[in-house]
């Protein structure tokens, strides 16, 4: 990652980074784990940043792939074995959920 990145945004990268095959984390989630900010900054990170990180694996708190990449994201969740719920356009956050 680019060490001209934000403290911030480094530190959201570095996480998702960490992210296992079969899980996801929320971008709610991944505030918390920082310990600052909310799931609208970390939205914003993987926005500008996320590419070089497996951003499809951060995922809305209904479980839903990020807007305008919900196709990609999900052929990718399947390939990483996550489990989604009936009716697959929405990940199983109770049996996919990473705590970090």
């Amino acid at each position: 990652m680019p060490s001209e990145l934000p403290d911030y945004a480094d530190q959201v990268l570095a996480l998702v980074d960490r992210v296992p095959v079969g899980r996801v984390v929320t971008y709610g989630d991944l505030a918390g784990m920082v310990g600052s900010g909310s799931g609208r900054t970390t939205g914003r990170v993987m926005a500008l940043y996320g590419g070089a990180v497996p951003w499809w694996r951060v995922v809305l708190s209904s479980g839903a792939p990020a807007p305008g990449h919900e196709q990609e994201a999900l052929r990718r969740l399947r390939v990483d074995g996550v489990p989604l719920r009936a009716d697959g356009t929405r990940v199983d956050l109770r049996r996919a959920r990473w705590s970090g």
